[in-house]
């Protein structure tokens, strides 16, 4: 098994820690093991698609129709001088 080392930890999330064990009957390694453990048990958080969940989160207020906008046609590209 592997170990780890966490440095630099605010002293108010180790009191928390402590506190937390302590009402769960464990050691404070344990529960950060048990808390690490169900963070990384749903899988990768990459894999969420962001206009999918900003489009589920607004669905229930309903649609805005925008005004078409005019288009005017494609330029032509400079010609550069060698």
């Amino acid at each position: 098994m592997a170990s780890l080392t966490i440095r630099r930890l605010d002293e108010s999330v180790r009191s928390r820690l402590r506190v937390r064990a302590a009402q769960r009957g464990h050691s404070m390694e344990e529960e950060a093991r048990q808390i690490l453990k169900l963070a990384l048990a749903g899988g990768p958080a990459g894999q969420r698609n962001l206009a999918e969940s900003i489009r589920k989160r607004f669905a229930p207020l309903g649609g805005v129709e925008l005004p078409g906008m005019a288009r005017e046609p494609i330029r032509k590209p400079p010609k550069f001088r060698k």
